[in-house]
């Protein structure tokens, strides 16, 4: 029987904030929550901004309080962009979705001369680790070494002054290379930090990229590696910071993101709304690039039951297909109408085909002329065909950008949201829905939607993601209940029951690192050369492999995956 890949933690970092315990979530739909249902997240954000506030301001009215939020919304989310760009005369770039204002992931820890997707990763890695409620040691003593899974990594690669560009510039401006430039501009840096400066992991590892779909192509490996007993535990993740003068210009040329002349056109007025740079399924000029980390934890049904952690969802599959031959790499062709109808297939599979009006679509929506169109077209032709007659839409980069590579995890990270809330977050840097898009079966939402206590009445979302080149991915994402739902047909009672009374203490001891968080406390995981092994800590029999720094032997019993080509 294959294993289902639970979600049992998520953290990391974007322009809304830090993803963990919902607070980016909460930012993106602040305007439906009470003052006391935002203080957490106001206070969260004013932490990592550097923004000193007096014990209480929460409880005053007026003034200071004001405009205190204010500050914290006018530096968060999409905004006016540090260097507007321009190139040889064109179209200046004037928008993007940076990192909260004056947060800076490698101030908390030795981050000496690292890149920023790899202070990222770091900060964000940590958020998903300390908001997991267990110790990763403690899980070393039921899970062997090589039953983890570590999949992070980059789109592009890593280009500030610490990686690639110092690596082609330096010489250039008369300056040194430096012996780490090279190593650290791989894009699968990332996932190589995490193994072995946070969890000391010897396990699978790598980093698949996929454009704008490469968090999607991570979280596919890691759902089969549990699926098929190959990890029981895994981290999946992807961190970018393309806010560079050298991306932003690439993307620039090629016409792909929204500018100051766009946007003057979109709303003739003197005053430019940065914050509505980004129009998914309205008019729109083109993208709005961003920055962000996203990670989730995942592990297999069995062992969440056996170790007591939290259940945020489920991903039963996660489905990737290629374009085809087309005319441009870069244009959209027909491989996401197959991954989003292979999801939709699968949820109808599971939960039957009335319980597809309970689904609802996370969109790539990347608030582009194209974009509107082709997705929507996917969309609404999926919908009909499975006899969906009012999908309901949501595209998030209308509040923190298109970070590329991390871009599913953003979505992934606001579905979970929904979960908790109960408000799936509208497109309200829109007042209408293009002509051009297709929606006979569509909702595309343009205000908050309400789904029920804790977001209920979802069973389940469509993670949607198109990248550049083909690369084409849809996720179903389960509801906590539903993955219980489905947990219960096949664990008892009295195990059912022990597990509720282990995860109320996992939940305790998460919600502890939660709140000091909020106070400023990261507790951010960067161990260097604290655990090293060599020769002398590798113990090889026939049998296993054991390895002094854990408790657990690799067995070295190879699966019978051939049995047929070696019997007659």
């Amino acid at each position: 029987m294959a294993k289902l890949p639970v979600i049992v933690s998520f953290g990391g970092v974007n322009s809304a904030g830090r993803s963990s315990f919902h607070q980016g979530y909460r930012r993106m739909i602040e305007d439906s929550l009470s003052d006391s249902e935002m203080t957490d997240t106001w206070n969260d954000l004013a932490n990592l901004m550097g923004i000193t506030v007096e014990p209480g301001w929460e409880a005053r009215v007026g003034g200071n309080r004001n405009n205190l939020i204010q500050q914290l919304r006018q530096g968060t989310l999409i905004r006016k962009m540090n260097f507007p760009q321009a190139i040889n005369g064109r179209s200046t770039v004037v928008a993007a979705g940076m990192l909260p204002q004056g947060f800076d992931p490698g101030r908390y820890y030795r981050s000496l001369h690292h890149p920023k997707g790899l202070a990222m990763t770091v900060f964000g890695a940590s958020d998903a680790l300390n908001a997991l409620g267990i110790e990763w040691s403690e899980l070393m003593r039921v899970v062997p070494p090589d039953a983890v899974s570590v999949y992070s990594g980059a789109s592009i690669c890593q280009l500030d002054d610490c990686s690639a560009k110092g690596l082609f510039q330096n010489p250039l401006r008369g300056q040194r290379i430096s012996s780490k430039m090279l190593p650290f501009m791989f894009p699968e840096m990332s996932a190589d930090f995490i193994n072995s400066y946070m969890i000391n992991s010897t396990g699978n590892t790598g980093a698949i990229a996929g454009a704008c779909a490469t968090f999607l192509y991570n979280l596919r490996q890691a759902v089969s590696d549990i699926q098929h007993g190959k990890a029981r535990l895994a981290i999946v993740g992807s961190a970018e910071a393309p806010v560079v003068p050298e991306i932003v210009n690439g993307f620039n040329v090629m016409g792909a993101l929204a500018t100051e002349q766009g946007l003057k056109v979109l709303d003739p007025l003197d005053i430019i709304a940065y914050h509505r740079a980004c129009r998914p399924f309205s008019t729109n000029c083109g993208f709005t690039i961003a920055e962000s980390a996203q990670f989730l934890i995942l592990m297999d049904d069995e062992l969440a039951i056996e170790t007591g952690a939290q259940i945020f969802g489920a991903v039963p599959d996660v489905f990737i297909n290629a374009d085809g031959n087309k005319r441009s790499i870069s244009s959209p062709g027909v491989g996401n109408y197959i991954t989003v109808a292979k999801a939709v297939a699968l949820a109808r599979h599971l939960f039957g085909g009335a319980g597809l009006d309970q689904t609802y679509v996370h969109a790539h929506g990347t608030g582009t002329p194209q974009n509107r169109v082709s997705e929507s077209h996917i969309l609404n032709e999926v919908a009909k065909v499975f006899g969906i007659k009012n999908w309901l839409v949501t595209a998030i980069k209308a509040y923190v950008g298109h970070s590329l590579g991390p871009a599913a995890g953003d979505q992934i990270m606001a579905a979970l949201g929904v979960w908790h809330d109960g408000l799936i977050p509208g497109i309200k840097t829109i007042d209408h829905i293009a002509d051009d898009v297709c929606r006979s079966n569509l909702s595309i939402l343009m205000d908050h939607h309400h789904a029920g206590l804790q977001g209920e009445d979802m069973l389940a979302s469509i993670i949607n993601a198109k990248g550049f080149g083909g690369n084409n991915a849809s996720a179903l994402l389960l509801s906590p209940n539903k993955t219980m739902e489905l947990m219960s047909r096949r664990y008892g009672r009295r195990q059912l029951a022990a597990y509720q009374g282990k995860r109320e203490r996992v939940a305790e001891l998460a919600e502890q690192y939660n709140q000091r968080a909020i106070k400023g406390e990261r507790n951010i995981i960067y161990r260097f050369a604290e655990c090293e092994m060599g020769p002398s800590d590798v113990s090889l029999r026939e049998e296993d492999v054991n390895l002094s720094a854990f408790n657990l032997p690799i067995p070295l019993t190879p699966e019978s995956h051939y049995e047929d080509y070696l019997t007659r």
